[in-house]
């Protein structure tokens, strides 16, 4: 890394660049993580960026975290969901506790157990929010050596999925 501005910068012969690492599922090549927290219809409440190698319940908390609260009635706005779905990569007892804690119901399938726990009806709607994203090539396939540039780009295409998703229901 070499000092440029405020920032750190890569080398010009540096490949990947930050909140990278090897993929388990790509032969070992470097590349990024989106981790996303959508609503029962596939809108995006938040968002992040990690390298490949990050395990995805590191990132459970910080999503719930980083919902915005949602207006609506009168009174104080909600923040938090009712419930959270999710599958077996999130399935830790210490994660479960702090969902409990903050008034959440944890719906996430058990490690080692047979498939066919009936997330998957749920789950989908995750999957789909992320076939939305990654029709930005710029998504899927990371051109960005900054992590900050591609992590705008990812808000941006949360963005244009909530407009569609608005222009779409009128």
């Amino acid at each position: 890394m070499v000092a440029g501005g405020r920032r750190f910068q890569p080398r010009a012969g540096e490949k990947g660049g930050a909140a990278t690492g090897p993929s388990p599922v790509d032969r070992g090549r470097a590349g990024s993580k989106h981790h996303l927290l959508v609503d029962a219809t596939g809108i995006p409440l938040a968002w992040t960026l990690t390298g490949g190698n990050r395990n995805d319940v590191t990132q459970l908390i910080p999503l719930i975290d980083a919902v915005p609260p949602v207006r609506g009635r009168v009174g104080r706005p909600r923040k938090r969901p009712d419930r959270l779905t999710a599958d077996r990569g999130y399935d830790h007892d210490k994660y479960r506790r702090q969902l409990r804690q903050r008034g959440i119901k944890p719906e996430i399938a058990r490690r080692q157990t047979e498939h066919g726990s009936g997330l998957g009806r749920y789950r989908w709607v995750v999957e789909r929010t992320f076939a939305w994203l990654h029709q930005f090539k710029r998504l899927l396939v990371r051109y960005d050596r900054r992590p900050d540039i591609h992590e705008a780009f990812l808000a941006l295409g949360c963005c244009l999925v909530c407009y569609r998703r608005l222009r779409n229901s009128l």
